[in-house]
């Protein structure tokens, strides 16, 4: 998990220039099994269950 162990300022301090990435329409591939993580930094979602993809979402 990304934030993992981390404090709210550093989760927020490593979130901030992500989301300034989205924001710009930039692609980035952010793996974490926290869905509400996912969920916050995500436009979509594509869910692997077994190596296998289950479907792409909008957050």
């Amino acid at each position: 998990m990304p934030t993992q162990g981390l404090d709210v300022g550093a989760t927020e301090a490593l979130q901030r220039p992500l989301l300034a990435e989205r924001d710009r329409d930039a692609t980035i591939l952010y793996i974490s099994t926290q869905l509400e993580e996912v969920m916050a930094m995500s436009d979509q979602i594509a869910v692997m269950y077994r190596g296998e993809f289950g479907g792409v979402l909008d957050a």
